[in-house]
């Protein structure tokens, strides 16, 4: 019988430690597992390294002094361009930082997941790219073409977080997603993955059109969290015509507070001061968040 994996996002954080490198999974505003970094934001957590393709719970986490280091493609918002808590704590130098490109974030993720030290790629040669992170090294191929390659480091994590529809007890997951991202090399590339889900089953019986979307296996999987609008305020797309879009209005507010030293804290106060469930009526409801319009390109 395989064991329960059920969790509550305050046991899923009380197995984390200061210093931990966390992948975040989702990119920018969407699938974010915001219910899980809201509950390390009511923590005590900090010195973190944060890796992903960012977007609110990067700027939140550096808000909330709980980062010492980011590993980043990107942190933006799409509709507001650059996360503006993350720029706040850029410019300043409050963090280290780890600038790198989609692809090569990618494939550090990759290297983690083979237990691969790095991996090679012509990415990044001939750019910058070395001169802001003077520790990256290039190897020279063994074989008669001699060439010169960067080798992307592994970014082995001490835990992923992720968020999905479904799920059950064991560990199954189910991502139906138009866009998986790279979720699935977050949960490879780490130690121990922790996954919350807007839908939480004893066991999934499906066919295997539906198998089709299970991301990764159980056994990567150490905790499931149930959590209905978790993603919120990013957005929870899905093929089936469910889900919702990401919550334009309170990120449009969220973000406006950057503009004042006081602004985090008057956020913090208004959504944070409570658990999830104070959440979700501080912003107006699981109606309202199940109703949000999906984005649209």
């Amino acid at each position: 019988m395989a064991p329960n994996k059920e969790m509550s996002a305050a046991q899923v954080v009380a197995r984390l430690r200061d210093g931990m490198t966390l992948g975040i999974g989702g990119w920018g505003p969407r699938r974010k597992p915001m219910a899980l970094v809201r509950e390390i934001l009511r923590s005590p957590l900090k010195d973190l390294t944060v890796v992903g393709y960012g977007g609110p719970e990067m700027g939140m986490l550096c808000a909330a002094g709980k980062v010492k280091k980011l590993i980043y493609g990107f942190v933006s918002l799409d509709f507001i361009p650059l996360e503006p808590y993350f720029r706040k704590a850029r410019e300043a130098g409050a963090v280290e930082a780890m600038e790198l490109d989609e692809g090569l974030l990618h494939w550090g993720l990759r290297a983690a997941a083979m237990r691969l030290p790095f991996l090679p790629t012509r990415v990044g040669l001939g750019t910058d790219l070395m001169k802001i992170n003077p520790g990256l090294r290039t190897v020279r191929s063994p074989y008669d073409d001699g060439e010169e390659l960067l080798a992307m480091p592994a970014l082995k994590l001490d835990a992923a977080l992720l968020h999905v529809h479904r799920a059950d007890r064991w560990g199954n997951t189910r991502l139906y997603a138009p866009d998986p991202f790279f979720d699935e090399w977050f949960a490879r590339a780490a130690r121990a993955c922790y996954v919350s889900c807007e839908e939480l089953v004893e066991r999934l019986e499906t066919d295997e059109a539906d198998a089709q979307c299970h991301p990764f296996e159980r056994n990567l999987v150490t905790g499931v969290v149930h959590a209905p609008g978790g993603a919120h305020p990013t957005s929870h797309a899905s093929v089936h015509g469910a889900g919702y879009g990401w919550d334009a209005t309170h990120l449009t507010r969220y973000c406006a507070g950057a503009e004042s030293d006081d602004g985090w804290r008057r956020y913090a106060e208004e959504f944070l001061a409570g658990d999830e469930a104070a959440y979700r009526r501080a912003v107006g409801g699981l109606e309202k968040i199940l109703a949000l319009p999906r984005q649209v390109f």
